[in-house]
């Protein structure tokens, strides 16, 4: 079933990073890229520190008319995230 919504990963590393892992992985969607945290920042994102790198926890957004309609976090088990927000999206139908 057709949704019509868009998917996007959003990650701290760089462009570069990103688009290698996408390409090494295959995802089927985008990966954007947030090195500054920017975006982390601004949504008030959790975020970790490894090996001196801050980077941001695993989380789904579904945003709807440019607000934050849920977040799903934490995202465990991690396998299991896509099938919960699809679960969600589909109740909105």
């Amino acid at each position: 079933m057709e949704l019509g919504v868009r998917v996007y990963g959003v990650s701290g590393q760089d462009s570069a990073y990103q688009k290698e892992l996408a390409e090494r992985i295959r995802l089927p969607y985008e990966v954007l890229s947030d090195p500054d945290l920017v975006l982390a920042q601004a949504l008030a994102l959790p975020t970790f520190a490894f090996g001196g790198v801050r980077l941001l926890k695993r989380l789904s957004l579904v945003v709807e008319g440019g607000r934050v309609a849920k977040v799903f976090y934490p995202v465990f088990p991690p396998d299991e995230d896509a099938g919960q927000v699809l679960h969600w999206l589909h109740r909105g139908i």
